[in-house]
């Protein structure tokens, strides 16, 4: 794009709080962890299927939201949670809301990939946790501490480094306006993301992938006019990419992803979120043939070690008094399900 975003992972460790069940035995932490890596790999691919389907950013995010409706609703089913998408007053607002922001941000994640790599979009959408943290802070009056004002100060470094400004700097041609075009696209999708993990804070009473259904649900009742003019894709093999974008990197990834994240503590999860831009990048060299910079390379090791450390920083902490400047987002009070955040 998942990430997501289409980045997937990122969300959960944000919103997650210290009170997560940690696995009882090791064949538990085991059963998280396959999963998440397998829904992170394939989300890790997404490149190639956005560059086979030769569709627009706007077609590309109808395909992944309409096949993801599919993969999604059948999924559901199967998990007997279909009651769980009808909307009440109380969450209705926040669920529409919500929905179009993902598919806004699944447009620009598609649309950067058209003019930069898919491996650096996938590094620029993993700064979604530091917005989360940057939003809690100002919207939202949450403390996030010393240790992590720092960690984001060191995070937007490597930013800095991975988004190669420094090659283009040292480039013998000027810096291309649709190369600085693409990062402020995912700079922005990441935002909105960010954005939507805090409203789903009032959304956790509801089962995981609810959520993403109802983003798929609006992409695909919204979105529904970009083929329709632009001209619907040869008949063949774009649709087959296309498809798989909302079978496989959609509905499959995420019910992979949230599988392993209902086994595992939010620390482990903090860290094997970034297998997915790691594969991304490993998919962008040998598919691609776009090899990162050295300097690249040290802003996403940079990245990974500042979001890592803001997480593990984070855990064990006071709940802030939020709910004091913003009632509304309070969740609702239940031990029904696990939060629900959103998986771009």
């Amino acid at each position: 794009m998942t990430r997501y975003p289409d980045p997937a992972q990122m969300a959960a460790a944000s919103i997650q709080h210290s009170t997560d069940p940690v696995p009882r035995t090791a064949g538990d932490a085991l059963g998280g962890v396959l999963p998440f890596v397998a829904g992170s790999a394939l989300l890790g691919s997404i490149g190639i299927f956005v560059h086979m389907a030769q569709a627009g950013a706007l077609t590309a995010t109808w395909f992944r939201c309409a096949f993801g409706l599919l993969g999604l609703t059948a999924w559901l089913l199967w998990r007997r949670q279909l009651r769980f998408l009808r909307l009440d007053r109380s969450t209705a607002v926040w669920v529409l809301l919500a929905s179009v922001l993902m598919v806004l941000s699944w447009v620009l994640f598609f649309a950067a990939m058209e003019r930069i790599s898919a491996g650096v979009a996938v590094v620029l959408f993993h700064m979604q946790p530091m917005w989360v943290l940057v939003l809690g802070a100002l919207c939202l009056g949450e403390q996030p501490g010393r240790k992590r004002v720092v960690a984001v100060a060191v995070a937007m470094l490597g930013l800095v480094l991975a988004t190669g400004v420094l090659q283009q700097a040292a480039s013998p041609h000027a810096a291309q306006p649709q190369y600085w075009w693409g990062v402020g696209m995912c700079l922005l999708g990441a935002f909105l993301t960010a954005a939507v993990t805090v409203m789903a804070r009032r959304l956790r009473a509801r089962p995981a992938g609810v959520l993403a259904w109802w983003q798929c649900a609006i992409g695909t009742a919204v979105l529904w006019m970009a083929p329709a003019t632009q001209g619907w894709p040869a008949w063949g093999a774009s649709w087959a990419w296309l498809a798989a974008l909302g079978l496989v990197h959609t509905a499959t990834a995420y019910a992979l992803i949230y599988t392993g994240m209902a086994r595992l503590p939010t620390g482990r999860i903090a860290v094997l979120q970034f297998v997915y831009p790691a594969i991304a990048i490993l998919v962008d060299w040998q598919y691609f043939g776009h090899r990162l910079g050295a300097w690249q390379m040290v802003g996403v090791v940079v990245m990974g070690v500042a979001i890592g450390y803001a997480e593990r920083s984070g855990l064990g902490m006071k709940p802030p008094p939020w709910t004091r400047r913003w009632p509304i987002l309070k969740p609702p009070q239940t031990s029904a399900h696990k939060d629900n955040p959103p998986v771009p």
